[in-house]
């Protein structure tokens, strides 16, 4: 699976939520950035820039989500709700 895949390599839900947070400030400079270095290109095309970086942010914010619920079940994400709720009485 991907996710223990990514968690087996080192990578956290902070890391997503970071890199999700960060995307989002890229967007923002993108745009600009797209409007300041390429003039005659116009609004569209700074639009489109910041459009195709801003998508981004929700797939880090859902692999930040996924990663977060492979840490909090302890890497057990088959596991059914009621196995999760016997495991927590356990322990």
């Amino acid at each position: 699976m991907i996710i223990k895949k990514m968690h087996e390599m080192g990578v956290r839900s902070e890391h997503a939520y970071m890199a999700a947070i960060a995307s989002i400030g890229l967007t923002v400079a993108a745009w600009a950035g797209s409007l300041r270095l390429e003039p005659g290109a116009g609004v569209a095309r700074a639009d489109r820039w910041g459009l195709f970086v801003g998508e981004w942010a929700p797939t880090f914010f859902g692999l930040g989500l996924a990663l977060s619920h492979y840490e909090q079940t302890e890497g057990n994400l088959g596991a059914t709700v009621h196995e999760l709720r016997e495991h927590q009485k356990a322990g």
